[in-house]
């Protein structure tokens, strides 16, 4: 009676096992192999985002699945947009010119997520994309709205 009982508890923990080393190494995938953020376009612009909906930006043009509103940026300085980033949890930050690209890893799979913004005169054109997967299931979106009511603060002061 007891065998039959330990095989089954031995498949569930090497099924638990091996899925969790699964999504470990998904994780791991998903920041190696130097693929990063697109960059700004030879036209200056933001990259559209792909098919799946697990990107949102201010450049996207007719596409209602992906559009987000632009930054509202005002007299505020990239320091203070870093600052503003770094507060909603991106890290990595590099600026070049008019240019900011930061990285966002997710607690538990460690997926990482790019954020780039580009000033266009007193906005800041966004995009928010998952490198990884289907759906984000909003996160991106979320991000973009955390960080508009971060900058909005600041250029109430």
């Amino acid at each position: 009676m007891k065998r039959p009982v330990l095989a089954s508890l031995s498949i569930v923990l090497l099924v638990v096992v091996i899925g969790l080393g699964a999504f470990a190494l998904l994780g791991w995938w998903s920041q190696a192999g130097g693929y990063g953020a697109p960059g700004l376009q030879p036209d200056g612009r933001l990259a559209s985002c792909a098919p799946a909906p697990n990107c949102v930006c201010s450049e996207a043009g007719g596409d209602e699945e992906h559009a987000v509103v632009p930054l509202a940026a005002g007299a505020v300085d990239w320091t203070e947009v870093a600052d503003a980033v770094r507060a909603v949890g991106g890290g990595g930050i590099i600026v070049e010119g008019d240019y900011l690209h930061a990285t966002f890893t997710s607690r538990i799979f460690r997926f990482t997520d790019d954020l780039e913004l580009r000033r266009d005169g007193e906005y800041l054109q966004v995009r928010s994309a998952s490198r990884v997967g289907h759906s984000d299931l909003g996160a991106n979106r979320k991000r973009v709205e955390a960080l508009r009511r971060l900058l909005t603060a600041s250029t109430r002061r």
